[in-house]
């Protein structure tokens, strides 16, 4: 739709003029947020094709939005009558099916994104007009939906968001946690953000997200995740998206070796249609990141970051080191048009070290520069003799 994800928001509440003008010229007097619901169809939704689609991007992990912060859920949840996807819309338990298909066509961990709030829901607002000091909202409806999606779909990824400007007290955030790391279905595996109250972003959590489309650029101490969108504007599908609104392969491939070289995992959003289609745009991105990680991937699965995480010479150089095989690798993003490649990092070892192209089959020439650093000797080859288009690894054995 037009007004996307913040719709709710931005119409009914900031009454922002686009928002209130757009929904004045194209629905009908008295039309309500409600009304959405049933025009919500997805006539198209292929949880199998969206299978394959996430299997062949690459990915280790999917996060569906199983309820975002109008409450609307995407399963036939006890807790949200008739404001759900089985009693309104596409009459079908959107949840479980993806959670089917993701299980039985790929090896990927099956996640799911919870909103604590909803911005609107009267009894949440009722509790934020008594300071919080009351608790009807979480527990009638926040934290029984929660208990209800990890018992019925066994989700290995829990993204919690939205804490309303609420402590984790008032959502009970820890008790929940407890259960679910101890009692749950899923304790043994199940991993989980920090998003869980007030001041428990960026501090608590098994892996950090510090704010939207956070990328450092420098090494963090705990284990976090980089969630951005590939279109730059917008979390959902924009009908009136440009082209150059999207992200281009190079841009993502850059963003995901940065994240991965300072310990990062990157998970990159897309925004699905009304009637249940990834648009051809957003499958292309997947694909092409998915063709790349074919070549690459050794640089990045089981990869830990190495002591240095990008060139201190050559700029978009980015390192990553594979414990398993002692090797580091060093992605860059531009070949140089000399066809030498200067790395200030590296300590090379006369008549040990070795430096391969990934996806070409000779060992590369190479320089020592005094102490630090390395000239390599890149192959002259042609467009289609090269490895991939969009950022290339040397792979660095037996070096200091």
């Amino acid at each position: 739709t037009f007004c996307s994800v913040f719709c709710r928001w931005y119409w009914k509440k900031e009454k922002r003029e686009p928002y209130v003008k757009f929904m004045q010229a194209n629905y009908p007097p008295g039309f309500s947020y409600e009304d959405f619901g049933p025009l919500f169809t997805a006539e198209f939704f292929d949880p199998d094709q969206w299978a394959d689609i996430l299997k062949a991007s690459g990915a280790k992990y999917v996060v569906l939005t199983s309820k975002h912060h109008e409450g609307f859920t995407l399963w036939g949840s006890k807790y949200s009558w008739n404001w759900n996807a089985v009693d309104v819309g596409p009459k079908r338990d959107l949840v479980a099916e993806l959670a089917t298909s993701v299980r039985n066509r790929t090896d990927l961990r099956f996640g799911l994104y919870h909103s604590l709030f909803e911005w609107f829901n009267p009894l949440f607002l009722e509790d934020a007009t008594n300071s919080f000091k009351t608790r009807k909202f979480p527990t009638s409806k926040s934290l029984p939906e929660l208990y209800e999606i990890v018992t019925k779909y066994q989700p290995e990824v829990i993204w919690s968001d939205g804490d309303g400007n609420a402590p984790d007290t008032y959502w009970n955030s820890t008790g929940f946690l407890a259960w679910l790391y101890n009692d749950s279905p899923v304790r043994d595996t199940v991993v989980t953000n920090d998003r869980w109250g007030v001041g428990s972003i960026c501090r608590h959590g098994g892996f950090y997200t510090c704010s939207d489309r956070y990328n450092p650029g420098h090494l963090l101490p705990h284990k976090w995740e980089n969630c951005m969108t590939i279109d730059k504007n917008s979390w959902g599908y924009r009908r009136d998206a440009q082209l150059r609104d999207y992200l281009t392969i190079e841009d993502l491939v850059k963003q995901l070796v940065e994240t991965v070289s300072c310990g990062g995992n990157l998970l990159m959003n897309i925004g699905p249609t009304h009637d249940g289609r990834i648009a051809v745009v957003f499958e292309e991105r997947l694909r092409q990141m998915g063709a790349w990680l074919n070549v690459n991937g050794g640089a990045i699965y089981g990869t830990k970051p190495w002591r240095a995480q990008n060139d201190t010479v050559t700029a978009d150089v980015w390192y990553t080191f594979s414990p398993k095989e002692g090797r580091v690798n060093a992605i860059f993003l531009n070949w140089p048009l000399s066809g030498m490649l200067e790395l200030g990092e590296p300590q090379a070892k006369l008549a040990e070290t070795q430096v391969k192209l990934v996806g070409y089959e000779e060992p590369l020439k190479w320089v020592a520069l005094g102490e630090k650093g390395i000239v390599i000797a890149l192959p002259q080859l042609t467009p289609k003799q090269l490895p991939c288009q969009w950022g290339w690894t040397l792979q660095l054995t037996d070096i200091n």
